[in-house]
């Protein structure tokens, strides 16, 4: 446990050099949640300057990705502006991609900004702190297996998303015009393959199969939904989502196979290459897009982060207060983190309600240690997982004790994974705005195509 006060370093404006300036880096779930909070705590009463650093503008929640990629919500409606959400709640934001720190001087390198155009924008800059909080997320651990970073394509923000629909729509196009043209001809069915099969790849193909209806529909005529498509998850483990119960595992199974997605488990990927995925096996699946969903690790910039303890998968070590061992004033919490699990001697796993909570541990941290109180170590309460099919449904497990758990799916289950993601806006926004956004969404599903049609 650790009761550190703080020891404000010299700051660069007349104002932060009486109180100490807590830098948070990472506007994901677990990051915005945090800012926002301490923002309205210890921002508002004067006891820290609360500062926000992310390489883009806008948030996006990221359990929404696989609907943006698969072009079922539209990301403009669902992204918050960081500058517009630190005006209203009283944090300061920085744009920007930390490269390095110096922990000894207490200094953070932001990086340069350039605009789409590659202008330069902001240059690069040093950002004192007092107390660093690292919440960077993850990237795809791509294992390694050749050729999967170069012909597979990670899901981890909106451009990938963005970059992964477009290349959907453009071979859909391009199959829907050789079947106008030669109607006759039995053209090769275009091949999504989605490689892992966690809660991201089962989403992710569960939204495409949704997807293709709907293009047919309006652009795509001369396709066969069905006949023209193959959309196949594939997973090395005996079964898909590994980490859940089986009875879960067997119906989200047997409803992806209803979806008519084709589900490959105990199959290892050897090679990826432009067209093709090649199996431990020796078989050769043909991939049109290759979606790598089989793993997460640390950014590689934690590296620079002067010898802070790092584990296997490139994530920083903590204790149970967040803080590294190396350095009480870095904390690191989320998918960057290797949190101690209780009861194991593993980490927790990267998920976004893990974030969630170590967001609402710190805030209520922070202030514990600038009022000079005690802080206890976090402790992890596993509230169930949700697994989205769409309109299909969704599942839901969570633990009773005693190796009893609880399964619901229906409309019961659909209706939970809408809650997490209006309790992710209410911790942002309060109640009045939350509702105005939900109605706003309502209102925009009933007056456009439930798809993305360009």
């Amino acid at each position: 446990m650790d009761t550190t006060s703080f020891t404000p370093t010299a700051e660069c404006s007349p104002r932060t050099a009486r109180i100490p300036r807590i830098v948070i880096v990472g506007g994901g779930a677990g990051g915005m949640q945090l800012a926002t909070r301490l923002a309205g705590t210890a921002g508002r009463r004067a006891l820290a300057e609360i500062v926000l650093v992310d390489r883009y503008p806008t948030h996006f929640w990221k359990p929404l990705l696989h609907e943006a990629a698969s072009g079922h919500c539209d990301p403009a409606t669902h992204t918050i502006e960081y500058a517009a959400q630190a005006r209203h709640h009283g944090f300061r934001f920085v744009q920007g991609e930390l490269l390095r720190v110096d922990r000894t001087a207490h200094l953070a390198t932001i990086g340069a900004v350039f605009d789409a155009d590659g202008e330069h924008i902001l240059p690069e800059r040093q950002l004192h702190y007092d107390e660093l909080v690292l919440a960077l997320g993850s990237v795809t651990n791509f294992f390694n297996v050749p050729g999967a970073a170069e012909h597979a394509l990670p899901l981890e923000n909106l451009e990938q998303a963005e970059h992964f629909r477009r290349r959907f729509l453009a071979a859909c196009t391009k199959a829907n015009h050789l079947a106008q043209e030669q109607p006759a001809r039995a053209a090769p069915p275009i091949c999504i393959n989605v490689i892992g099969a966690g809660a991201t790849g089962v989403e992710l193909a569960a939204a495409l199969r949704h997807a293709v209806g709907p293009l047919t529909a309006y652009r795509f005529k001369s396709l066969i939904a069905d006949r023209h498509v193959c959309i196949r998850l594939i997973e090395g483990a005996p079964r898909i989502l590994p980490t859940l119960d089986e009875r879960v595992s067997a119906r989200t199974h047997a409803q992806l196979r209803d979806l008519n997605v084709e589900v490959l488990t105990g199959i290892r990927v050897s090679e990826v290459t432009r067209d093709a995925i090649l199996t431990a096996a020796g078989q050769r699946l043909a991939s049109d897009i290759t979606i790598w969903a089989a793993g997460v690790a640390g950014p590689a910039m934690l590296a620079q982060i002067g010898d802070v303890a790092l584990n296997a998968s490139n994530q920083v070590i903590v204790n149970d207060t967040l803080q590294t061992p190396d350095d009480p004033h870095v904390f690191a919490f989320g998918d960057c983190a290797a949190c101690p699990s209780q009861g194991s001697r593993g980490y927790l796993p990267p998920r976004a309600q893990v974030a969630y909570q170590q967001a609402r541990y710190l805030g209520q941290a922070f202030m514990q240690r600038l009022s000079g109180k005690r802080v206890r170590g976090f402790a992890f309460h596993d509230a169930g997982t949700v697994v989205s099919l769409g309109k299909t449904g969704a599942v839901f497990q969570t633990e009773l004790g005693r190796s009893r758990s609880l399964i619901i799916d229906g409309l019961a289950a659909i209706g939970l994974y809408e809650f997490i993601y209006r309790k992710h806006l209410l911790g942002l926004h309060g109640t009045k705005r939350t509702l105005l956004q939900s109605l706003s969404h309502w209102l925009q599903s009933h007056n456009r195509p439930s798809i993305r049609l360009h």
